[in-house]
């Protein structure tokens, strides 16, 4: 049966911007039940209407609010491979400023920490914020990588997913855990203390054997 609900309007791209940020923080803040399409509105600086016009009810508010925040976090992260993986010389060099820099922005972005705690608060009423698209996105960009860094004989990678599932883990794990997920703060050189030995473990498994393992 055809909708009878007037096509939502993409809008200012500035304005979709100002009301993900203040939708975000109101979630945050408030939870979803408790949270005010009205207060998100006046921290956006847009009417009601516009949010209405836009993203249709609440409900929708929310899921696209976590849907773009974590679409922008999955661009940055492939600039961070551009910028870390790009050209690459020095194998254990590469992932060590890859891994420093993932880490270093898992631990101290309080935007990343707000986005795992209203997901993990509101899953049960959503279920849909259990799928991995996101995530899996990412995995599979820093897999696509691993896998180009293979073919220049750089690593030995029989399945780059898991690979890089892996590396993603060996760097931010006990980061994350020293960190409470970014509640307590490291310094930069605990981090890096920490990621150096996460990124030493994944070499001793993908090192191939020719480069001295």
């Amino acid at each position: 049966m055809p909708s009878n609900s007037p096509p939502l309007r993409q809008g200012s791209p500035v304005k979709r911007a100002a009301i993900v940020r203040a939708a975000l923080e109101v979630f945050v803040r408030e939870g979803y039940a408790r949270a005010s399409v009205d207060a998100i509105a006046a921290g956006a600086g847009v009417s009601k209407r516009t949010i209405y016009d836009y993203y249709g009810d609440k409900e929708q508010l929310f899921l696209s609010t976590l849907r773009e925040t974590k679409e922008a976090q999955a661009a940055a992260f492939r600039e961070l491979l551009d910028r870390t993986l790009g050209q690459v010389d020095d194998i254990e060099a590469a992932l060590t400023l890859f891994g420093c820099e993932f880490a270093t922005e898992i631990a101290r972005s309080a935007e990343r920490a707000a986005v795992m705690r209203l997901t993990i608060a509101e899953a049960s009423h959503f279920p849909v914020l259990l799928e991995r698209s996101t995530n899996d996105a990412v995995q599979r960009a820093l897999a696509d990588r691993l896998a180009e860094l293979a073919g220049q004989g750089l690593l030995d990678i029989p399945d780059p997913m898991e690979a890089a599932e892996f590396l993603g883990l060996l760097v931010t794990g006990r980061v994350n855990n020293r960190s409470w997920y970014g509640a307590v703060r490291l310094d930069d050189a605990e981090i890096a203390r920490l990621v150096a030995g996460g990124v030493r473990i994944f070499l001793h498994a993908y090192r191939p054997a020719v480069a001295g393992r």
